[in-house]
């Protein structure tokens, strides 16, 4: 019962802020129509390739055509979305697209619980947890968690599997790979999210313990498990795909056929890709060009922040803001922080890598998840401080208003158009 009732106001918290956002998409943006009509717009571009799937399973040629075509070449996507859609699809005997929404909407939900959960762990302070899910859902692309897409699972798979896999016990354990095995089925970048445990591991002991490797296998032989079984649901889509067409790589070929993928993994390092311009509300290309840019930027700024902290090690005077015990390093999960960050940089440099040859087309989605992730890293950080002054409070607050209420803006002229049938990203 005490469980339960622990339970209880992440659960609502998160019920409630996917609701808004659907009432938001659904009830105020979405062509006007019967409330059926209204809510399979949520249905657009990518969601009939996961349409596809759930209802022929994959097929293609091989090679892969050499453009878009899903009747001849569909395996273009990973798994885990699909075959859970498919699982409320012939469970429940629905309609396809029905069953990708409630897919899509109730990993947002799950989301968001593990957003609220890692606040509870943490005592995040209330203004501040209402603060950092607002700098969430305002994102221009935060829609992408309700749509037809596989973002909400991803996100849900990457927190969940860094929620238990940072708690103690056997049970936490089995969740934490459980999570890890949908989140690398869900995307490919989740193959590296997988480190995640070892990454922590490595910081907490510290990089001399690596000099002994044999000691620190054994030392860590639980964090290396974890994150074998958590790279197997990638791993057995590729096996899959190795038996059946002899290609254990048939999606890399299939992304580089039909989309023109061809990686480009020095993409972050050329300053001829980040653009300083502000883009276009009808250009979506120029969105996803500036998200790039932004996403370095706020990875610059936490690193300035978190630098700044480590290098004051002297105890502040009483009642300074900014104190930092010399043993407050210590105790601030920094470990955990930097699994975040490892997590959010993954994400970013390969999906940079990606879609570098189509210029940053859809980086302004992908970009998402980097936010989510740092977000909730920073939340983190910020909890090691005192309660600042009533003013920096309201200059705090004021600020994540104005940006959330600027960001809200944009993304209900994105979902206007994306419920539409227009490109958004």
């Amino acid at each position: 019962m005490t469980r339960l009732r622990w339970l209880l106001k992440p659960v609502l918290a998160g019920l409630a802020v996917t609701l808004l956002q659907l009432a938001m998409a659904v009830g105020l943006l979405a062509p006007e129509g019967p409330a059926s009509d209204r809510y399979s717009a949520l249905i657009q571009h990518d969601s009939y390739w996961f349409m596809n799937i759930v209802n022929r399973g994959y097929q293609t040629i091989v090679p892969p055509i050499d453009h878009k075509v899903m009747e001849v070449s569909n395996v273009a996507f990973f798994p885990a979305y699909p075959a859970i859609a498919a699982l409320f699809r012939y469970g429940l005997n629905i309609d396809t697209g029905i069953a990708l929404l409630i897919t899509a909407q109730l990993a947002a939900w799950g989301f968001w619980i593990y957003f609220f959960l890692f606040c509870k762990r943490w005592n995040i302070y209330p203004a501040l947890r209402i603060c950092g899910a607002l700098l969430i859902a305002a994102h221009p692309a935060a829609f992408f968690l309700i749509a037809g897409y596989s973002e909400s699972l991803f996100l849900m798979a990457v927190l969940g599997f860094i929620y238990w896999s940072t708690a103690d016990g056997r049970a936490a354990k089995v969740l934490a790979a459980m999570h890890g095995i949908v989140m690398s089925a869900a995307r490919i970048v989740g193959i590296v999210c997988a480190a995640f445990p070892l990454v922590c591991a490595v910081f907490q002991t510290g990089w001399r313990g690596l000099l002994k490797p044999w000691k620190w296998v054994r030392k860590h032989r639980s964090a290396i498990g974890l994150t074998i079984v958590a790279m197997c649901g990638a791993i057995v889509f590729f096996v899959y795909c190795q038996l059946h067409w002899g290609h254990w790589d048939i999606y890399m070929l299939t992304q580089a056929a039909g989309w023109g993928i061809e990686p480009d993994y020095l993409a972050v390092f050329k300053p001829s890709n980040y653009r300083w311009l502000v883009p276009a509300l009808n250009n979506p290309t120029e969105a996803s060009q500036m998200a790039m840019t932004l996403g370095a930027l706020l990875f610059v700024a936490v690193l300035v922040c978190e630098l700044v902290i480590a290098f004051r090690r002297a105890p502040a005077a009483p009642g300074k803001l900014w104190s930092r015990p010399a043993t407050l390093w210590d105790r601030t999960n920094w470990a955990t922080r930097v699994g975040i960050y490892f997590c959010a940089a993954t994400i970013y440099y390969l999906s940079v890598s990606g879609v570098a040859c189509v210029d940053m087309e859809s980086m302004l989605r992908y970009e998402f998840s980097v936010h989510a992730l740092i977000v909730l890293a920073f939340l983190n950080f910020l909890r090691q401080f005192r309660t600042p002054p009533m003013l920096a409070r309201a200059f705090g607050i004021a600020a994540v208003v104005l940006l959330s209420a600027a960001g809200l803006c944009v993304q209900g002229w994105y979902v206007w158009n994306f419920t539409r049938g227009n490109w958004v990203a």
